[in-house]
């Protein structure tokens, strides 16, 4: 079964969390703070973290991006007190996969879990061409790279978070052709509901950051429809 890490500062909660996982069957080790929960992390393999937003020494965002960092590909799901759309935002641009609003019922997480895990699952089950050329660069879907020639005649990969490698296949798959952000939204995040679709903007951003290599490669938007990915 599946391994996750739960960082949480509230102890009841903690263990209430950890205790249910434990009981689906899922094996679970719980930190306290933020530099526990990256100590854990680097010690041991992980298929899904959950990370609290407010903990002491170091919060949930600053402990997301230091496990991209680390170059480690796992789901991280954010649990979080606040509802606000710019911490909503400032989660998926830490690398967030998913986040779930406090208080939530067990039975959501579990769903949330689930979900995730599946499509890292499909991610490594997929039998079909892992490696898209879009203009100069070379996507390769598998090991979630992006790679562009230098000026120099090297390469600088880029590695991708998981829904930024699934929203870049989609689009690599439909060069030159539009995507309505509703069947990407449904596709990618499962649902259009605005928060994703807020989430998903932030993705669309990053992308046309790691496709500057290349000026002949456009990601652009489609008015009243969606994008397209333009070479």
């Amino acid at each position: 079964m599946p391994t996750i890490l739960l960082v949480e500062d509230d102890p009841n909660l903690g263990q209430l969390v950890q205790e249910y996982l434990i009981l689906k069957g899922y094996t679970t080790d719980r930190a306290t703070d933020g530099n526990q929960g990256l100590q854990q992390f680097m010690a041991a393999h992980y298929d899904l973290c959950i990370f609290d937003v407010m903990m002491p020494k170091k919060d949930g965002f600053t402990l997301a991006k230091e496990v991209r960092m680390a170059g480690r590909d796992v789901p991280i799901i954010f649990l979080t007190a606040k509802s606000m759309q710019e911490d909503t935002i400032q989660g998926f641009k830490a690398g967030a996969d998913d986040y779930i609003t406090k208080p939530f019922s067990m039975e959501e997480l579990l769903l949330r879990i689930q979900a995730i895990l599946r499509r890292y699952q499909r991610t490594s089950e997929v039998a079909e061409p892992t490696v898209y050329q879009i203009g100069t660069l070379s996507f390769d879907y598998q090991h979630q790279l992006l790679t562009a020639d230098g000026i120099d005649g090297q390469t600088q990969p880029q590695k991708l978070t998981s829904k930024e490698s699934e929203l870049l296949k989609l689009l690599a798959q439909n060069l030159n052709q539009p995507v309505s952000r509703s069947f990407a939204l449904k596709m990618v995040w499962g649902d259009d509901s605005y928060f994703n679709a807020r989430s998903m903007d932030v993705y669309v951003t990053k992308l046309r950051k790691y496709l500057r290599p290349d000026p002949a490669v456009q990601l652009v938007n489609v008015h009243g429809e969606g994008f397209k990915l333009v070479v």
